[in-house]
């Protein structure tokens, strides 16, 4: 498509020139545009189809750039529309690919982004920041606002965020985009409450004060009539207190997030108001479309699909780890009725919805908390229940006080299942799993472990579940399980030990990998040059990372066998530098251990499979550092102990 408007929109100084009707057009545009781009490569769809008319009235009506006024995303995922008004048009191509538009804001990209923003509840908080600190440094006529939805709210930032909000002494708006959804169908009382809720009591003065603003404002009464008019709709509504106004804000809404003619007015008066603001708007998640309204969920962050009519075919990329894991997971609650699986507002994402679908009433979503998630599953711990939350190890990383205070501290059997493990490809830096091992490993009593394919993550999470001594977190990659298993027969996982996945043809192989998690599979794609080269070379699916099996590196090491671990995961504090650490405890030499891992750096959008080559966890550079390390060793020289003196 052509998206005419789009095209002749530079930046939000030319969206200023259009007219009403005009911004009705350019909302099509957009709405085509990313459907458009999203069928192709995949991306959040849902909920950027929802955000098209608050965000352009928001850039409509505010000045927003590096040095004017502040736009700050609570929702990153939401910030396409924002993107392709601030000049990024050319990006959309290619959409969260190498080179191309990242799915979140990200400053890098254009100085419109403030923060690079993956995580849920932030916004007001760093919004409050922005607004005390551009007052402290002179430069407190930079309008503020934060724009939060897809039912962050709920996050405990966010209410913290808003708790101090509500002592500013100055503008400053909350947006809050209510689509009546989270990521997926919205959890907890205050969804309801949402739903119920009206204008406050409050509005009938901040009305009053409105027009006595706009008498002094140019044009002012063309825009009050405009306002009168989309706001009587509203007087029926003038009946019960907003929640917000408890944190010491003016409450207005809610309004309808879609209309320009009432959005537009309605901002320009709030603009004005030195006092803390939420605006509560009423938005459909995926409109525009019906199959992405129809199916909020299904279209929040599709693959690729295309469009038969009135038939939408998501294309597919093989049997997804997280698809595998929740066909495990109803194995494993049809075995046993005190097993229970836990999402905190990623049912879909974490596989939790095929689940639900199967046992309802043993399925339990709290909405984007994931530090109440994970003390609930205390709790239920504690009771003999056996929790299995499933949330992406990004976000594990939000709940990890809770791990220590509550689950590992008290010893409790709480079961972790972290999807995301590793580079999970186009949704970059903000998204990537890589520390999961190094923040667990000083617990104690905490036990982790990773699969290598289907047949090991059965058996992973079937050690998990007959483990009782204390909190295990597995992890796995937003990647597809081989077709294959790699063993004929997978043995059980037994704590703390390794299982050899290629044996040496000699009692002293030429070298050993110890790979973690799916990096076996990388282990296994290197084998056949190495052998062609003649190297005899031993491979081990470590499986633990904590407890590490010392007795299988102590035996390797004594024998003269160089060890070259890998894994998906940052290279400090990670499961290579567990064996240097095993190694230094144990009094073992560790010259001829060398470590792969993911860089100390920040991965951007790509491919799974570019950003694993970025890193070098290749077969090739995996086969490259075995052949070092053997060379290396060979090289040495040979030291000859001095010869014992004859007694005389």
């Amino acid at each position: 498509m052509a998206y005419d408007l789009l095209q002749t929109i530079a930046g939000p100084a030319d969206l200023k020139k259009l007219s009403v009707a005009e911004l009705k057009t350019l909302a099509q545009d957009i709405r085509d545009a990313i459907c458009d781009q999203v069928s192709q490569t995949g991306g959040h769809l849902a909920p950027n189809l929802g955000v098209v008319e608050l965000t352009l009235a928001l850039h409509y009506v505010f000045d927003f750039g590096p040095d004017d006024d502040r736009l700050l995303f609570d929702v990153g995922h939401q910030c396409y529309p924002h993107k392709l008004i601030t000049g990024r048009l050319d990006l959309l191509s290619k959409l969260r690919q190498r080179g191309g538009m990242a799915g979140f804001p990200e400053p890098g990209e254009s100085d419109h982004d403030l923060f690079s923003v993956g995580h849920a509840g932030t916004a007001i908080s760093t919004a409050v920041g922005m607004a005390r600190g551009d007052q402290l440094m002179g430069q407190g006529g930079h309008k503020v606002v934060s724009l939060i939805g897809d039912a962050s709210i709920v996050n405990g930032v966010a209410l913290e965020g808003l708790n101090n909000a509500g002592t500013l002494n100055r503008q400053f708006l909350v947006v809050l985009n209510d689509n009546g959804m989270s990521i997926a169908k919205p959890q907890g009382a205050m969804a309801g409450y949402f739903d119920r809720i009206r204008v406050s009591h409050r509005y009938a003065g901040f009305k009053s004060k409105s027009r006595s603003i706009l008498e002094r404002v140019p044009g002012g009464r063309k825009l009050q009539s405009l306002y009168h008019r989309s706001t009587e709709a509203l007087k029926a509504m003038l009946k019960s207190e907003h929640l917000f106004e408890h944190f010491g804000l003016t409450c207005v809404g809610p309004v309808d997030g879609h209309d320009f003619d009432t959005l537009i007015p309605l901002l320009q008066e709030i603009k004005l108001m030195q006092r803390p603001v939420l605006l509560h708007a009423k938005t459909i998640k995926g409109k525009g479309f019906d199959f992405s309204t129809g199916d909020p969920t299904a279209f929040h962050s599709p693959k690729p699909f295309v469009v038969n009519g009135c038939r939408v075919d998501v294309k597919s990329s093989g049997r997804a780890f997280t698809e595998a894991y929740a066909d495990a997971m109803i194995e494993l609650m049809n075995k046993d009725d005190k097993v229970v699986a836990v999402t905190a507002a990623m049912p879909d994402g974490t596989g939790l919805a095929k689940v639900a679908k199967a046992l309802p009433d043993r399925v339990i979503d709290t909405g984007i908390c994931e530090s109440h998630a994970m003390d609930m599953c205390a709790g239920m711990a504690k009771t003999g229940v056996k929790p299995f939350f499933a949330v992406y190890s990004t976000f594990a990383q939000r709940a990890l006080d809770q791990v220590f205070q509550e689950v590992a501290l008290q010893k409790l059997p709480v079961r972790v299942c972290m999807d995301r493990g590793g580079f999970v490809g186009g949704d970059g830096a903000v998204h990537h799993g890589f520390m999961d091992i190094a923040m667990l490993r000083t617990l104690p009593n905490v036990v982790q472990l990773a699969p290598c394919d289907e047949a090991t993550l059965q058996a992973g999470l079937k050690f998990m579940h007959e483990y009782d001594a204390g909190a295990s977190f597995i992890r796995y990659p937003r990647d597809s399980v081989p077709t294959e298993p790699l063993q004929a027969e997978t043995p059980a996982f037994e704590l703390g030990k390794a299982n050899p996945i290629h044996a040496s043809d000699h009692d002293k192989p030429a070298a050993a990998i110890l790979a973690y998690g799916v990096m076996v599979n990388t282990a296994l794609a290197a084998l056949p040059g190495l052998q062609q080269q003649g190297y005899d070379i031993a491979i081990y699916d470590a499986r633990f990372a904590m407890p590490i099996d010392i007795e299988l590196i102590r035996s390797l090491i004594e024998q003269g066998t160089p060890i070259v671990t890998i894994e998906d995961h940052a290279l400090e504090g990670g499961f290579g530098s567990i064996v240097l650490d095993a190694c230094n405890q144990a009094g073992l030499p560790t010259d001829q251990v060398k470590r792969l891992g993911m860089p100390k750096s920040w991965a951007g959008p790509d491919s799974r499979g570019n950003q694993l080559a970025e890193a070098g966890l290749t077969p090739e550079r995996l086969a490259s550092a075995v052949r070092e390390l053997i060379d290396q060793r060979d090289a040495s020289p040979v030291v000859v102990p001095d010869p014992v003196p004859t007694p005389k």
